[in-house]
């Protein structure tokens, strides 16, 4: 909350001295806000669409591996017995 304050304070400043038009004061603050959500997405670790999906396929394969030795494993016990 500091910082968004400090953020109008800045705002405030430039507009008052004259050195922000209103596309100016526009292009700034989504630059900023830009910037900031980017910040916040690299804290957050979040990943590419494509990245995740990659990652779902390898989870899924594995699954079938595990559940297919699981199987082979029941199926060993049974004839043991």
């Amino acid at each position: 909350m500091e910082k968004y304050n400090k953020l109008l304070r800045n705002i405030t400043e430039l507009i008052e001295k004259g050195l922000f038009t209103s596309k100016n004061l526009k292009k700034e603050v989504e630059d900023t806000l830009k910037f900031q959500m980017e910040i916040i997405a690299n804290k957050l670790n979040f990943v590419s669409r494509e990245e995740f999906d990659v990652q779902k396929k390898i989870v899924e394969k594995l699954e079938k591996k595990i559940n297919k030795i699981k199987i082979k494993k029941k199926s060993t016990k049974a004839k043991k017995s």
